[in-house]
């Protein structure tokens, strides 16, 4: 047979056959065939072997075309993003867990040493009976998340400080103690910032020496204030901040006397976010982070006040006190017997601060910053006396601590705080409750014998004219004027005529006087 042989007729049956499959190869207008289907179904069957495959072929045979379904974007709708409650849930969910066996751990050393964790859920009833409502939900939220802070961190003493609103998100706010001596954080700080230092003088030295540099400015900035140690003024307590219960806690850092007194001169509302820039005039040292750390500075030095007789200063510290020295520490009075809730409400003389008192320097206790070191005071050996004598900073001083309230200053005409009883209808069992015009939403809710302070606000002072920026500074000489610049005056012609005859009068006298010196010369000789 050769290659160009016509083949034979096909027999009956293979032309069957290969009608049937040419039949089910067909595709429809998904582009799949029956054919291909049923391969696939039988394939699976085979490699499964399920006990019942009459009974699961069906279900099987919608699962392949299931899994072949393509999803268009032009015919479903995009997948539902998840809430922000299902978000919140997820996050809190945490606090509610606890592992095996730590609730029997927790509470055999509850007995053995007394914990920091504060008795929330007492402190929002008391706060809810003046009027402050936490509400019980977030009440227990944020006494877990406390407790988680304490069990994590070696505190001492940890109070509920208040809640600031931001425009994005709020900030739940901690003050804390650490135990004596375990505060490693703050000393890695304070290395941080001295290695800091010293390198940037080693890179100005450097810059110095490589470049040629031109004329330095006669300008003097402002000398540096420098902040108050950890544990002292300002910065005597520790705060940690998450932005809702069950977040990560974040240690907020210290603050600074700049940071207080740019405060001072703007108004700015949080975001939410500890490293949103903070961009206002005057510009503000630091992020987000910074100017909470110091607006709470502002509001604890203001509004935190406790009922007279509560705090006392030490016996041992009275004795050695110095003169002109401040007093920066106190401790409770143990026979405190309280005061009536009646004289709390009628006299702001029963109330004090018992936080040091912040001044314009923006610290609570000065410092001379006129005083130079060797290296400065060799540098500038040529200056003059009387000026340093004149330029002398006088000192700044403040309240002292546990002033009454009764002698805070008005804001305008308004008080600076209102008093006034929880309840008119049971007055036997009315709470004290104290409220700051100055920063709107600082409470303070007292009984005969306890006391809370508490903050929850915008972190805003209250300003009865508006707020206003503050005019651009004065622009500087761009040079010193003296009479090597200083333009003098054209002359008109009637002064240059003038001038010009005095010349003339003048060389005819003075040849007149050669002539006669010469005369007298020539008589002399003769």
């Amino acid at each position: 047979m050769t290659d160009n042989a016509i083949p034979g007729p096909l027999d009956p049956e293979e032309l069957q056959i290969q009608y049937a499959k040419s039949f089910l190869l067909q595709t429809d207008n998904s582009g799949l065939s029956l054919y291909e289907h049923l391969s696939a179904l039988l394939s699976r069957i085979l490699s499964e072997r399920p006990p019942n495959a009459l009974e699961v072929f069906e279900s099987l045979s919608a699962e392949l075309h299931w899994s072949r379904l393509k999803q268009g974007s032009d015919v479903l709708r995009a997948p539902r993003e998840e809430s922000h409650t299902c978000r919140k849930a997820e996050v809190q969910r945490a606090l509610f867990s606890r592992g095996d066996g730590e609730g029997e751990e927790s509470e055999a050393e509850g007995e053995m040493t007394e914990s920091p964790l504060p008795n929330l859920l007492d402190l929002a009833h008391l706060l809810q009976q003046g009027g402050v409502n936490l509400g019980r939900d977030e009440a227990v939220r944020i006494s877990l998340a406390l407790k988680r802070l304490t069990d994590t961190h070696p505190l001492q003493v940890c109070h509920f400080w208040g809640k600031i609103l931001g425009s994005g998100g709020s900030y739940l706010v901690a003050e804390v103690q650490f135990r004596e001596g375990e505060d490693d954080e703050a000393e890695e700080g304070g290395e941080e910032e001295e290695k800091g230092e010293v390198e940037d003088d080693v890179e100005e030295e450097e810059n110095e020496e490589a470049e040629d540099l031109p004329p330095k400015s006669t300008y003097r900035p402002p000398p540096v204030i420098p902040k108050e140690e950890n544990g002292t003024g300002a910065n005597k307590h520790v705060y940690y901040v998450c932005s809702e219960a069950g977040a990560e806690w974040v240690r907020l850092p210290p603050v600074t006397p700049a940071q207080i007194s740019a405060a001072r001169k703007i108004r700015h509302l949080f975001t939410g976010n500890l490293d949103a820039p903070v961009i206002t005039y005057p510009p503000f040292p630091g992020t987000e982070i910074n100017l909470l750390r110091a607006q709470i500075a502002r509001i604890s030095a203001g509004t935190h006040v406790s009922p007279l007789g509560y705090y006392q200063f030490g016996e041992e510290e009275g004795e050695e006190e110095e003169e002109g020295a401040v007093r920066d520490t106190y401790e409770e009075n143990p026979d405190f017997e309280g005061i009536p809730v009646s004289e709390l409400v009628e006299s702001l003389s029963n109330w004090v601060h018992h936080v040091q008192h912040i001044l314009p320097q923006g610290r609570c206790v000065w410092v001379n910053t006129s005083v130079k070191s060797e290296e400065e005071e060799d540098e500038e050996e040529a200056e003059e006396e009387e000026k340093e004598e004149e330029n002398e900073p006088e000192p700044e001083v403040g309240p002292p601590l546990l002033t009454p309230l009764s002698e805070d200053a008005e804001i305008g005409q308004t008080p600076p705080w209102t008093a006034f009883l929880s309840t008119h209808l049971i007055p036997h069992y009315a709470l004290a409750v104290l409220r700051s015009n100055l920063w709107p939403g600082a409470y303070t809710v007292s009984s005969a014998k306890k006391f809370e302070n508490i903050y929850i606000g915008w972190g805003l002072k209250y300003m009865p004219e508006g707020y206003s920026p503050p005019a651009p500074p004065a622009p500087q000489a761009e040079y010193p004027s003296g009479p090597e610049i200083t333009e003098s005056t054209d002359p008109t012609v009637e002064e240059e005529q003038a001038l010009k005859a005095a010349k003339e009068e003048a060389e005819a006298a003075a040849e007149e006087m050669e002539e006669e010196e010469d005369e007298e010369e020539e008589e002399e000789d003769d």
